[in-house]
């Protein structure tokens, strides 16, 4: 005699119908489909739309009033360059106390309040401002915030009186030591959600053709330049955090200025190196574990990590699903780092010495892995934290501040 038995559902894994039903609990809206369907895209897109339309359309509003400032508004004496070439300085490094006057020293987690900041502070409004000012648009199809768009971009990348040159030869440079590196490439990680805006509102009839290209040949000449200057090679081949912003920004950008094969070059970067050379065993961030801010750093690569799969996944190939010689990927990192989102006070490590007490912020790193992971979860921690910090350092390091601009189905390939 047989006995019949009935199978029982793993107990972590999570149903279609048990995912939508959580979000729903959460976020408040995802269309009900069938157990066996994954969420879709115009599902996410809703969700997110509700959670923020209201925070979106009142920044938006502000914003109007906002005229454009470049980099041509402030211009430091310090720059070897000129007033249409981006200028920064190295935030850890300070005088030297044992030779003023002398070479900047470094010391690291610690930001030096006196040097230029005018551009890169031009920078975050402009990131700020605009991708608010494109999700406005996407909700409300009203032209005001479209124009209001275009009118920033012209500045920035059109106008010849006021736009930036697109490289970044002067960023992040150090008194006495440097005229800029490579590693202030990493400044321009700003203008990531800035060409998703761009890819966006193109893809919904928010932007005419004859005011995209302009602003396309510019991002056009950007990433060849990233993609070929020595500055962009050191940057591209850096292992930590500043490798991962390379190769979101290059993704972005690509996408945008149509140059598939450095899109192709990303996904190969994240495959190869990226993924391989960050993620620990446990899912941890070793390299940036071992800096002065842990914490800050293992949410910022994290979301940039989240934002590289959001960016670059396609129906034939998840990059959330992807995994390293270890078995590792970014769906680990994740995992990893959620415990101590949800409990800041659970981060078993060293905290940060500057802004500790002002994290976690929203990430969108729980929005992005809780959606392809189904894991309602991060979304409920997600919704439930600050997405609009007023403490500069804590926006400086959150890049992904519209997450209606990632989730939209237009761009979904």
């Amino acid at each position: 005699m047989t006995t019949k038995t009935t199978s029982k559902p793993h107990p972590n894994r999570i149903t279609r119908r048990s995912f939508v039903a959580g979000v729903a609990g959460t976020a408040g809206t995802l269309a009900l489909h069938p157990a066996s369907a994954a969420p879709t895209s115009e599902d996410t897109y809703t969700m997110v739309a509700k959670v923020d339309r209201a925070r979106i359309l009142d920044a938006a509003q502000r914003y109007l009033a906002e005229e454009p400032v470049t980099v041509t508004a402030a211009h430091s004496k310090r720059s070897q360059g000129g007033p249409h070439d981006y200028f920064s300085e190295g935030d850890y490094w300070w005088p030297d106390p044992k030779n003023p006057g002398g070479p900047y020293i470094r010391r690291d987690g610690f930001s030096n309040p006196d040097n230029f900041n005018d551009n890169r502070e031009a920078l975050i409004r402009l990131s700020v401002m605009t991708p608010a000012l494109a999700a406005a648009w996407r909700l409300t199809k009203d032209k005001r915030y479209s124009a209001h768009f275009l009118q920033h971009l012209r500045a920035w990348f059109v106008d010849p009186a006021t736009k930036m040159n697109p490289n970044l030869e002067y960023a992040q440079a150090i008194f006495g030591v440097s005229k800029g590196r490579g590693i202030g490439i990493i400044d321009t990680l700003h203008l990531v959600e800035v060409a998703r805006a761009l890819r966006v509102l193109e893809a919904t009839g928010g932007l005419s053709a004859a005011n995209v290209e302009p602003i396309r040949a510019w991002f056009a000449a950007y990433v060849d330049w990233m993609a070929v200057s020595q500055n962009g090679k050191e940057e591209e081949a850096a292992k930590n955090n500043h490798g991962t912003c390379w190769v979101l920004q290059a993704a972005e950008f690509s996408q945008f200025a149509h140059r598939p094969d450095l899109t192709a070059l990303c996904r190969d970067r994240f495959k190869t190196a990226i993924v391989p050379d960050q993620i620990a065993n446990d899912g941890s961030l070793p390299l940036e574990l071992a800096r002065t801010k842990p914490y800050s750093y293992s949410l910022f690569d994290t979301d940039v990590l989240s934002g590289i799969c959001q960016s670059l996944s396609t129906r034939a190939d998840d990059l959330w699903q992807f995994k390293g010689p270890n078995g590792k990927g970014v769906a680990d990192a994740v995992a990893f780092v959620f415990p101590y989102i949800a409990d800041k006070s659970k981060w078993p490590f060293a905290k940060d010495v500057e802004y500790f007490d002002d994290l976690p912020a929203r990430r969108p790193s729980l929005l992005f892995a809780g959606v392809a992971l189904r894991r309602p979860e991060y979304l409920d921690v997600w919704r439930r934290l600050d997405p609009d910090p007023k403490v500069p350092e804590v926006i400086r390091n959150m890049p992904i501040r519209q997450p209606l601009l990632w989730v939209d189905p237009v761009l979904r390939p």
